[in-house]
Order: structure tokens, then C-alpha cells, then sequence
């Protein structure tokens, strides 16, 4: 895992919109006053789909906001690879790089990515990004590539070709296996729980709940 910093080149100031802000405080509200800290990730997603990325003011504004020390901002927003440091596409990539993608041809993928797109964090002329980020949770359905909010997996270069072709044309791509497999079930087919009834509810007795006292 390379390390994360902050880009060299950041805004003078950061300032919420009113409806992110409305968000910010009711994530602030879930939590107890004595642990509004733990509404950090949220927020900082919040900060993320405002500006498209997590600026250095950004992450001064949230420490104050949550009476925490700005390092520790610093420390969650530089943990996770869903948060971008530095101003991206208006599709980012983020091609996982973990052995079981590799071993599934994420290399290839890479390869796609540097001839379609430039290096990485590079925005090319049709507003695409991408970077190589540690395991997704989806080894099943390697290789994998996450496209703005969504996973895209059992990829081919030839696949990822075809989503950047409808990106660069502005089409919405479908998220999901390019193989057609639904969720982790194996290639051919499931092969158990064919029948759909057995586990989306439908054969369920409706529950008919007693009818308690009010209490005291």
C-alpha cells in the first residue's frame, strides 16, 4: 500500500453548502454529545460528494465541527482509499490491486487504465481518473474495478474497455458481474437456492404480533 498524502496544491477555504450541512448535523445527532466523533466517516463522505474530493480545509472545518484533533481527521481520511486526497475525474477508477485480482488479471486491467486514462490520478481529456487501491471485499468476483460509488467485477480488458468507451460518452454503465453471475454465485449458475421463493420472504407466514400492555 503506497502512502497517502494530501495533494501539494489545496484551497484556501472550505465552507458546507446548506444542504450538506443539514446532513453533517444529522449524522452529528445519531451519536451521544460525549461521542459525535464517531460521525467522522460519514462526514467526510459528505465533504467528498460536495467537492469530489477531501481537501486540507475541509479536514480543519470537520476537527473543529467534532471538538477532535485535526491528526485524527487526518488519520481516517488517509486510512481509507474511499476517500480521495486530491482532485479527481468525473469518473474515478479504483482498480483493485490485491493478489486475488491479480491472479485474475487486474495487471491486464492496469494496462487498459495507463493506455485509456494516463497515470495514475491523472485526469484525461474525457474527465476520467483512476488509481490502484487495496482489496475491495470482493475477491470472489475478481477482478474488480470500483467506479465512482459502484463495483464493477469479473472484468476482462476487454470489459473495462467497453465501460470506459460508454463513460467517455456520457452514458450511465450498469454496475454488477460483466459475466452476468448473480452477486458470488459460481460462473455456471447457482447451485443451490435455485428456487428464488426460498429465500426472498414469499413462502414467510405473515407474524402476528400479541397485543402487549401499555406500559406502567
Amino acid at each position: 500500500m503506497s502512502v497517502r498524502r494530501l495533494a501539494a496544491e489545496q484551497p484556501a477555504t472550505f465552507a458546507f453548502q446548506p444542504a450538506t450541512l443539514e446532513k453533517a448535523n444529522w449524522w452529528i445527532a445519531k451519536y451521544p454529545a460525549d461521542r459525535r466523533q464517531s460521525a467522522i466517516i460519514p462526514l467526510l463522505w459528505l465533504v467528498q460528494k460536495q467537492e469530489g474530493w477531501v481537501c486540507e480545509p475541509a479536514i480543519r472545518a470537520l476537527g473543529e465541527m467534532l471538538g477532535m484533533p485535526v491528526i485524527r481527521v487526518l488519520e481516517v481520511a488517509t486510512f481509507y482509499t474511499m476517500f480521495h486526497l486530491a482532485p479527481v475525474g468525473k469518473h474515478h477508477l479504483q482498480l483493485c490491486g490485491t493478489t486475488p485480482c491479480v491472479l485474475r488479471g487486474a495487471e491486464d486491467l492496469k494496462k487498459v487504465c495507463k493506455s485509456r486514462i494516463g497515470e495514475k490520478f491523472q485526469v484525461s481529456g474525457k474527465g476520467l481518473s483512476w488509481e490502484e487501491v487495496e482489496c475491495v471485499g470482493a475477491c470472489v468476483n475478481a477482478p474488480v474495478v470500483a467506479i465512482d460509488d459502484y463495483y464493477h467485477e469479473d472484468l476482462s480488458p476487454d470489459d473495462l474497455e467497453k465501460l470506459i468507451d460508454a463513460l467517455e460518452r456520457g452514458e450511465t454503465v450498469k454496475p454488477g458481474s460483466a459475466r452476468g453471475r448473480q452477486t458470488s454465485a459460481p460462473e455456471s449458475g447457482a447451485l443451490t437456492l435455485k428456487d428464488p421463493a426460498l429465500y426472498d420472504g414469499s413462502l414467510a407466514a405473515p407474524v402476528k404480533l400479541p397485543n402487549l400492555p401499555e406500559p406502567a
